[in-house]
């Protein structure tokens, strides 16, 4: 009946270990306690880390007091570390006709890539023609993939694995032009750090009949994959010297015979006087902003200017040099 605390069960036992008990953790006490600290990972059985250091110390023969093992973490076992890639020895030239001229000079190439689903032309299928018969290797790849080994140049769906370029030796040039039958001619960019006006001198200098163009070794534009692209394949025809010192393979020339004429918008003469341009003759292009260097504009025989409208104060390396370019090899045709 209702209330009735004799009856069975409804008393709890003395010493029953079911329901609750006055206090937290009164139940489980002794496994609340704390444990320590926990190990470093070389010092608890088992962890891949502890594998690791043993098996060092057995290859090393070291034994237990051998030097420290420097391990890697939990997530990192089993894995070899990625060899770094040397972007000092692989570029990439990008751009179909970049690509296609590059292919035509046979430059030592180890893969093309190829955009998928590309719209194909006729210099896509030449490309892929010269690299089959070249047994370069020819990989589809998705656009992502293009722009990152392009570093997001205007690749046009196709780009080109190549050695790093090898640059000429000043003197070379000059040994290349004593071959032809036309006086010497030679572009030298000072400070031109803009790889893709270099790109644009190259271009006009292999259009205009160059011999080779010059560049500082230091704080000065090289024949990156911009550069490439920009000259459009013509860097693939005319070789690119680098010099140590601007200044001093200048002198050498000029010891070789071959007038320093120098571009500047506060030259001596008017370009349209130049009166070398039929001599043999090395063009020397500063930066659109700076200009020539107070050493290289002594180390010239004459600075010449481009007449230009009022109220345009410059132009740019790229257009400078074609403009010169152009004059020289007018007045050379026309006597």
């Amino acid at each position: 009946m209702a209330g009735n605390s004799e009856r069975r069960g409804a008393k709890r036992k003395t010493g029953s270990k079911k329901g609750q008990v006055v206090g937290s953790g009164g139940q489980r006490r002794k496994g609340l306690r704390g444990k320590g600290p926990t190990p470093v990972a070389t010092d608890r059985p088992g962890h891949p880390a502890t594998r690791r250091a043993r098996s060092a110390t057995k290859q090393s023969g070291t034994g237990g007091n051998g030097p420290a093992v420097r391990s890697r973490s939990p997530r990192d076992a089993g894995r070899t570390a990625p060899a770094r890639k040397d972007r000092a020895k692989v570029e990439t030239v990008a751009g179909r006709n970049s690509v296609v001229e590059a292919l035509r000079a046979e430059i030592p190439a180890s893969a093309l890539y190829v955009a998928e689903r590309i719209d194909s032309d006729d210099r896509i299928r030449e490309a892929i023609k010269i690299a089959s018969r070249r047994s370069i290797a020819v990989l589809e790849a998705p656009r992502t993939e293009l722009d990152r080994l392009t570093d997001r140049a205007v690749h046009q769906g196709i780009a080109l694995t190549v050695p790093a370029y090898v640059y000429a030796h000043p003197d070379d040039l000059l040994a290349r032009a004593e071959t032809t039958a036309e006086p010497g001619l030679f572009v030298a960019l000072d400070g031109v750090t803009d790889p893709r006006n270099l790109g644009a001198v190259v271009r006009s200098a292999a259009g205009f009949g160059a011999h080779g163009v010059v560049v500082p070794a230091r704080r000065s534009a090289g024949m990156t994959p911009s550069a490439w692209k920009s000259s459009a394949g013509a860097a693939a025809r005319l070789p690119v010297a680098q010099a140590t010192n601007l200044t001093r393979t200048l002198q050498d020339y000029r010891s070789a015979g071959v007038f320093v004429v120098g571009l500047d918008g506060d030259g001596d003469v008017a370009l349209d006087g130049l009166e070398l341009a039929t001599s043999p003759i090395v063009v020397v292009v500063g930066s659109e902003g700076r200009g020539l260097s107070r050493l290289v504009r002594e180390t010239c025989d004459l600075v010449v200017s481009i007449p230009m409208s009022a109220g345009t104060e410059s132009l740019n390396a790229g257009v400078a040099a074609s403009v010169a370019l152009y004059e020289i090899s007018r007045r050379r045709r026309t006597g």
